[in-house]
């Protein structure tokens, strides 16, 4: 983290003196008032601020100082503001402190002293910027196994969290590779059955002859090769969780036998005779459009009904925003630590690649790549050939829409602020926390009126 301070002192001498106590490695700016403080915290966006309430017009009080303290706090929230009073001000720094100060420091000057409280401000500033971007990226879903940053995913993940502990069947929609299974894992782990078990069948993996024996269980002699009695995926699962994946893939001729379960809670297993009461909570997931296959007769209404008492649709994997590359980084972290490969990391090319990728298998297909892309890669830097990817040269286009997006804010912001200002370039010049020339280099590139143009 580049270090930036800002110095809020109107004596010349105290200046001097408090430049001084600081190392090289720390950017220093200077303001001796509240309008030149406003500016520098726009243009340098300090962490950490000294500030001295006696400022003029009032040096000999304390009210020039309080507001300006209201109005860093105000825009820029994260700033960790250290006040500067005498030795007789102990009442400024407790009221300063309850407006959201985060220290203070009395005079006369120490330098070590000083040095201490600025550099312990920066280190609680650096912590707390830590904190947010890893609660905001590295795995802002707070889910087991799920890695997303963006806001469709962390909708699903809020919605998860408040479903879990209401007892209700859940239907998980979404293409394949899309972790529907951990999602269907998190309801368990977040439910009050997180300690009973967890029960996954897979309906498109098992023949249709075996399906209903592997659900629902066998008696001894129920048919060739039943020796002994053998309970199913349901009855293992009783007072936990049963996730039924590809239920759109499931047999009519099961589907009403399921359908029963779940209206009656009980089970007759295959050559049984007395039914089996069953408690367990039922997840059900499926890549398939369910109300396209209730159109075409392969999917039973009622049973849809009675598992979407929820439903949840996941997105794609290119649907969510930024979470390709989060996820990625996340992947080739993991992959790097358990293949002895530490310091691996994307080229620029890498990235963009990844970005307009449309990962058609989702995360499962990114699993693999960037696995392969672990082994294969040579050095430290991950390419986008060791992901078998192409980097899409459309993206020049997108880098080029979003400097033209970047303009367009820039040249509405200094007509607001111009306006604002009625055109006194000083003023309009403190508003964007820019200097004088550096408003007129933008008012010429942009063609914009000044003052002088507007009075002609």
């Amino acid at each position: 983290m580049n270090k930036r301070l800002l110095i809020v002192e109107d004596d010349p001498g105290l200046q001097s003196q408090m430049r001084w106590c600081f190392d090289d490695k720390i950017e220093i700016s200077i303001a001796e008032d509240r309008d030149s403080a406003l500016t520098a915290l726009r243009r340098h966006e300090p962490q950490v601020v000294t500030l001295d309430l006696g400022l003029p017009p009032d040096p000999g009080g304390a009210s020039e100082g309080f507001a300006l303290l209201e109005e860093i706090l105000r825009l820029a929230p994260a700033t960790k503001v250290i006040v500067v009073t005498g030795r007789e001000e102990k009442e400024n720094a407790v009221r300063a402190i309850g407006m959201g100060a985060s220290d203070f420091y009395q005079k006369p000057l120490d330098a070590d002293i000083l040095s201490f409280v600025v550099n312990r401000a920066f280190r609680l500033a650096e912590l707390e910027k830590e904190n947010r971007e890893l609660s905001l990226v590295t795995n802002g879903a707070r889910i087991k196994g799920i890695i997303a940053a963006s806001p469709q995913m962390l909708d699903i993940c809020r919605t998860i969290e408040k479903i879990a502990p209401a007892d209700v069947t859940s239907l998980i929609i979404g293409e394949t590779g899309t972790g529907k299974e951990l999602l269907a894992r998190a309801i368990h782990d977040l439910s009050g059955r997180s300690d009973q078990p967890f029960a996954a069948i897979n309906c498109a993996a098992i023949p249709e002859n075996l399906l209903e024996s592997e659900l629902f269980g066998y008696e001894k002699g129920a048919f060739t090769g039943a020796t002994q009695n053998k309970k199913g995926k349901i009855e293992l699962a009783h007072g936990g969780t049963l996730f039924l994946d590809e239920i759109g893939d499931m047999p009519m001729s099961l589907q009403a036998k399921l359908l029963r379960f779940l209206q009656e809670r009980v089970i007759d297993r295959v050559g049984g005779v007395k039914s089996i009461p069953v408690d367990v909570r039922v997840v059900c997931a499926t890549h398939r459009d369910v109300r396209q296959l209730i159109d075409s007769g392969e999917f039973r209404e009622d049973l849809y009904y009675r598992v979407s008492e929820i439903t949840v649709e996941v997105p794609p994997l290119r649907s969510r925003e930024g979470d390709a590359v989060v996820i990625a980084q996340a992947l080739l972290k993991e992959f790097s630590r358990t293949m002895d490969r530490g310091g691996l990391a994307f080229t620029e090319e890498a990235l963009r690649a990844i970005k307009s990728y449309t990962w058609p298998g989702n995360v499962r297909e990114m699993i693999n790549k960037v696995k392969r892309a672990t082994i294969m890669a040579d050095g430290k830097r991950v390419t986008a050939a060791d992901l078998e990817l192409t980097c899409d040269e459309s993206l020049d286009g997108a880098i080029l829409n979003l400097r033209q997006v970047r303009e367009d804010a820039e040249r509405k912001a200094v007509m607001q602020a111009l306006q604002s200002s009625q055109f006194n370039m000083a003023q309009a010049a403190r508003l964007l926390g820019i200097t004088r020339p550096t408003l007129y280099n933008l008012t010429d590139k942009y063609r914009i009126p000044t003052s002088q143009a507007v009075n002609e």
